[in-house]
């Protein structure tokens, strides 16, 4: 994996990686990530679900997705995936941002027709979603596997860019009575809400509700 110009970050470069590690990670963390392309010259953009094996990217939804269609049909797309980490609170609106982490990833998306391996995605899906969730539930039949269509990217155009720590204020700024710093954010559960309360909770339950994701 290396960056390409279009996957090179521009602004800030030094907050820029380009390390599979990272990519991968961030990927694997965010739970939405939003799909762009081009159909008849108007440029969409879709917010969706998705999962990562190795170095691929995989996609998933119904056969009747206008997305999974057209990216199925070999359009070049765009891919990017952010998890917020903090408020950055400086003393100036200027100097104001966020803490983030982000992949900006370039390719063209692969119908996958192999029964095992669509199989294997939905199961990566699901557990992106709520790890262990897959074993806990009824495993999707023929009828709905034949009803999802999935579509593959390599990972191999791809960056990441990430801004950590405090504010980094004007000089003469810093003499100024206004109140700076960070404001951390994590995503936090709620208590879990039973359909059948009579039903114990199951361990992926459990454990999304007491570790929350990337801790």
């Amino acid at each position: 994996m290396g960056p390409t110009p279009r996957s090179t970050v521009q602004r800030l470069p030094e907050r820029g990686r380009y390390d599979a590690p990272t990519i991968h990670a961030i990927l694997d963390e965010a739970y939405i990530c939003t799909v762009a392309f081009v159909v008849e010259g108007s440029p969409i953009a879709i917010p969706t679900i998705h999962a990562r094996i190795d170095d691929t990217l995989y996609l998933h939804g119904s056969n009747v997705s206008r997305m999974l269609s057209t990216l199925a049909g070999g359009v070049e797309c765009c891919v990017t995936a952010t998890v917020l980490d903090g408020l950055v609170l400086a003393r100036s609106v200027f100097h104001s941002s966020m803490n983030y982490r982000s992949v900006v990833l370039f390719g063209r998306a692969q119908p996958v027709t192999d029964r095992d391996e669509k199989v294997r995605a939905m199961r990566a899906v699901t557990e992106h979603v709520l790890p262990g969730r897959w074993d806990e539930v009824r495993q999707p039949n023929a009828k709905e596997i034949a009803g999802t269509q999935i579509v593959s990217i390599t990972i191999d155009d791809a960056s990441a860019k990430i801004r950590t720590g405090a504010p980094v204020d004007e000089e003469g700024d810093l003499v100024l009575d206004i109140w700076s710093g960070v404001v951390p954010l994590t995503l936090m559960p709620g208590a879990p809400i039973a359909d059948r309360p009579e039903l114990e909770t199951p361990g992926s339950v459990r454990a999304v509700t007491t570790t929350p994701r990337g801790h």
